[in-house]
């Protein structure tokens, strides 16, 4: 256990040999710190790539961040004239659907309707179809039950009620 606890005993006083073992460590130890000056040296070049990537990427971050503000802004603003527009178009489909009705007059109001103008125009011609029906229909009832033309054959004028100067004025007419 004695052995374990001395250190390793290197004659002090052997120059020759201590010199030429000193210039070999020195040379190691010169060729090792070219060594980390070369490795500091590719160290520095990477951190200042990287910090030149980092500022690269730090101002495509603000000019996207920027262009997203502006697209923003855009959607905001075409949502509100969206909003203009589809207000426009409702008032406009109820102003259509109210002259549609009153053009449409012998069409019952309650058929007459939709959401769009292809809708409003499909129901006006089923509205027409259901009265050209409904006429037909009236058309043929009133041609089986003919009333024969002219008036009806006259009878006597019944005197009652009348003065007798009307009365005389209807007998000379009768003659």
């Amino acid at each position: 256990m004695d052995n374990e606890n001395q250190e390793p005993q290197v004659p002090e006083n052997n120059v020759s040999a201590g010199s030429e073992q000193s210039e070999e460590s020195l040379a190691a130890i010169k060729a090792q710190l070219e060594e980390e000056k070369t490795a500091r040296a590719a160290v520095e070049e990477a951190t200042a790539g990287k910090d030149t990537r980092i500022a690269e990427l730090e101002a495509q971050l603000a000019e996207s961040t920027t262009q997203l503000e502006g697209k923003t802004k855009e959607l905001e603003a075409a949502a509100t004239e969206l909003t203009a527009v589809n207000q426009t178009k409702s008032e406009a489909l109820a102003k259509y659907l109210g002259m549609a009705k009153a053009l449409n007059p012998t069409i019952p109001e309650a058929i007459i309707g939709g959401e769009t103008i292809a809708e409003i125009e499909q129901s006006v011609e089923k509205g027409k179809a259901i009265v050209e029906a409904v006429k037909k229909t009236l058309e043929a009832e009133a041609a089986a039950t003919k009333v024969p033309a002219g008036a009806p054959t006259r009878g006597e004028i019944s005197l009652e009620g009348l003065s007798p100067k009307e009365k005389i004025a209807a007998g000379i007419q009768q003659k």
